[in-house]
């Protein structure tokens, strides 16, 4: 399920090196029971197209291209025992806590173990001198990059900025399950976060200020929808808000003006009380909750900000 976002990370990569290799892989064993591999068909026939387009367009701008796809089958990836068996504590996996432990992992505990125990087998495959990750899920890039540094791994960790659309909203996988209605919501997720990192640029430094900022754009956002009648409003909860230091992760009180620090954020959109006519709820009709991430920098003083 390659969107620009992924596409992006291509093209980075083919401007830094001569090959590129893709994986495509929907990893079960980083997947709630919720979500599960079955919620993400294959797309490989379509996403092998776009590469091919994409390879037309690098060829021409003569960078590198795409010379092979690694898209695995679960039994070549898990040969020995089942990806389910991660979250029970069994067969052969990596934990590197304690970063592994908090935001994304203190609410789904198994996530970043089936992460990094899928990034190190597909290191391990493939050998690659450098490996492409976005920032939007910021807390995994920190953690590929202590696992690459633990276990004396002779790869560069390359993160390329988060890609956006128009409205702010940050290119997902999941995007496709929300549907127009909760789509519409959804940025509420990314003005929280602009509006912490709007406070920063402002002079406010104090974890609580921020994240406050934050959780407020949410609640005013669920109270709006409130008032509205089932088959108009959609339903949002706080999963988290954090600031935290951008190389370890660990959850910080003030920052550090001359360093900086990033701050993430998750919500969910719960499934739709009443699908309207003809509306368009997503890839599961709005069935589903739908699990949103997203993280801003703040970057240290006196250096250009991105948008």
């Amino acid at each position: 399920m390659l969107h620009n976002g992924h596409l992006s990370l291509i093209r980075l990569a083919a401007q830094q090196t001569s090959s590129v290799l893709v994986s495509i892989y929907a990893n079960p064993s980083q997947l709630t029971m919720q979500e599960g591999k079955h919620s993400y068909p294959s797309t490989l026939d379509s996403d092998l197209a776009l590469l091919v387009a994409l390879n037309e367009e690098l060829r021409s701008n003569r960078l590198g291209t795409v010379q092979a796809v690694f898209a695995p089958t679960d039994q070549e990836m898990y040969p020995f025992s089942p990806p389910d068996d991660i979250p029970r504590g069994l067969g052969s996996f990596v934990n590197i806590l304690p970063m592994t432990s908090i935001l994304e992992g203190a609410d789904r505990p198994s996530h970043f173990i089936g992460v990094a125990t899928l990034c190190l087998k597909l290191f391990n495959a493939v050998n690659p001198d450098k490996v492409y990750f976005g920032e939007k899920d910021y807390q995994q890039t920190v953690v590929i990059k202590r696992l690459v540094q633990d276990f004396l791994l002779d790869i560069e960790v390359v993160v390329g900025e988060t890609i956006r659309e128009a409205d702010g909203m940050a290119l997902s996988s999941r995007n496709v399950f929300l549907g127009t209605r909760r789509r519409t919501i959804a940025t509420v997720l990314v003005k929280a976060l602009n509006a912490a990192r709007n406070a920063y640029e402002g002079g406010k430094v104090e974890r609580d200020e921020l994240v406050s900022l934050c959780k407020q754009v949410v609640e005013e956002e669920q109270v709006k929808q409130g008032r509205l009648l089932e088959a108009q409003r959609v339903n949002l909860e706080i999963i988290y808000f954090e600031l935290s230091d951008q190389g370890s992760m660990t959850p910080i009180s003030t920052v550090n003006s001359g360093r900086g620090a990033v701050i993430c954020g998750a919500i969910q959109l719960l499934p739709l009380e009443v699908l309207a006519y003809g509306e368009d709820g997503g890839r599961q009709d709005g069935n589903d909750t739908v699990r949103l991430i997203d993280s801003v920098l703040l970057e240290p003083r006196n250096t250009s900000h991105r948008v």
